[in-house]
């Protein structure tokens, strides 16, 4: 969400200017950079001296997730304080920090959002200088935290809330349009990568490449099979919340994979999208229901009813969409599972690898082809269950072992160095289980039916 004082206030005059803030996206490939977000859940340490139950959430205040933060913030100096209505929600990183946030999802999940890198040796870097800086503070509150899928052990019910006021208009919102949309929004994590492109043509063909494959991403990196403290029967359970939380703004849209794709058709679909929110004097009005589309043509909408659509309300009303690749000025790739910390990498090294050299993304875009686009589709609906024995024309782990040897090769031709990062995958696709493969085997072995061990296990 924006800040209320960086909000564009330029009034939308027609669709072209929506267009063109997109095309604004466009970059030399030289200036193409890796931006790695990731989330984890934090939970109380065993023998915390509050008493609090061990492995539960941590509340906002007090000693929890605001305590941290302002640990984290110290004097000032490497970051500056983000707050809604008086309480601290994030940070935006300073000096040396200088393009990287922490942000709170609904529950308390603690995400950073990574600067934009020119390699994945920096992303690394990025990574292990944010699980080191936040390990003491974190340990100093009773608290640890556990990058997982899907929260293991915890009822929605038990889930703390952030005080964030977009929050509150998607809580209310949210059962109107799914089942399970709660539950994304309070037990799930992610890790995702966003990166560039060049020309309208050259984001068309990452769309496209990408949407099909994210389905094997998810597959790759299952690593929610429990649920409320036993096995839920699926690999990964934080995308098959997907399937059920808002389909009108998430998932695989159609319009991605037509021949003519391009900013135009995304911002068609955008439009479309029913609203959550507009900003407007510093406070966030819910409007939670209403057609962009129809407040640009000017027709009556009570919610609305005196205002006048600005860009800045468009570039927030792009964060409110949620299909599995989302474009803004970049490309999302949001298939995944959080993960241990060499899988997050990894989730970032196989998009880099497919899509940054040009030769690479024209043979991987030759290789989706040679399926029907429903064919990802009906594997999407797939993967969360079976993951990698999902069942795919030619079998989903030839398909996976094709798509990482393509990987491997545009990382070789980047020249860097970075294609061990894929070795994660390279096991997964010759047979080695997923993370969720190998939790449920301890579940059933050394754990004895206690899920539990996962958060300290899992722990960064």
């Amino acid at each position: 969400m924006s800040n209320p004082g960086d909000l564009n206030d330029t009034p939308i005059e027609n669709k072209a200017q929506l267009v063109a803030l997109l095309a604004e996206g466009g970059k030399p490939q030289e200036s193409w950079r890796i931006g790695t977000e990731h989330e984890k859940f934090g939970f109380v340490l065993p023998g915390d001296r509050s008493g609090r139950e061990a492995f539960s959430p941590p509340p906002y205040a007090p000693g929890g997730i605001e305590s941290l933060l302002e640990a984290l913030k110290g004097n000032g100096d490497d970051w500056q304080a983000i707050e809604d209505h008086g309480k601290l929600i994030g940070l935006k990183g300073q000096g040396a920090h200088k393009g990287e946030s922490v942000s709170l999802e609904p529950a308390g999940q603690f995400e950073l959002s990574g600067r934009p890198v020119a390699d994945l040796h920096e992303t690394r870097a990025e990574m292990d200088a944010h699980f080191s800086a936040l390990r003491e503070p974190a340990a100093a509150l009773g608290l640890g935290f556990a990058p997982l899928g899907f929260q293991p052990l915890w009822s929605r019910d038990a889930m703390p809330i952030m005080p964030k006021s977009r929050y509150a208009i998607m809580r209310r919102y949210m059962p109107k349009v799914g089942s399970l949309g709660l539950d994304m929004m309070t037990r799930t994590c992610t890790v995702q990568v966003n990166l560039d492109f060049g020309s309208e043509e050259d984001m068309a063909r990452k769309m496209r490449v990408s949407l099909a494959l994210q389905p094997l991403a998810t597959a790759f990196f299952a690593n929610s099979p429990f649920y409320e403290g036993k096995p839920n029967g699926l690999l990964s359970n934080r995308a098959h919340i997907w399937t059920d939380t808002d389909n009108a703004r998430s998932g695989m849209p159609p319009c991605c994979f037509d021949e003519n794709f391009g900013f135009e058709q995304y911002v068609d679909w955008v439009l479309d999208v029913p609203m959550y929110f507009v900003m407007r004097d510093g406070e966030i009005r819910d409007v939670a229901g209403a057609s962009f589309r129809d407040w640009l043509a000017g027709k009556s909408q009570s919610v609305l009813e005196g205002l006048t659509p600005t860009m800045g309300d468009f570039e927030d009303h792009l964060t409110t969409v949620f299909p599995d690749v989302r474009l803004k000025q970049f490309l999302e790739m949001r298939g995944a599972d959080a993960g241990s910390p060499a899988m997050m990498l990894a989730q970032s090294a196989l998009w880099v690898g497919l899509l940054y050299d040009p030769a690479t993304l024209l043979a991987a875009e030759a290789l989706v082809r040679e399926q029907d686009w429903s064919s990802y589709r009906a594997l999407r609906g797939a993967v969360p269950a079976q993951a990698m024995n999902a069942s795919f024309p030619g079998g989903l782990r030839t398909l996976a072992q094709r798509v990482v040897a393509l990987a491997g090769q545009g990382l070789r031709a980047r020249g860097l160095g970075e294609e061990s990062y894929l070795a994660p995958l390279e096991a997964i696709a010759a047979g080695a289980p997923t993370q969720a493969e190998t939790w449920l085997e301890r579940f059933n072995g050394v754990w004895q039916g206690d899920v539990r061990p996962i958060f300290q296990e899992a722990s960064i």
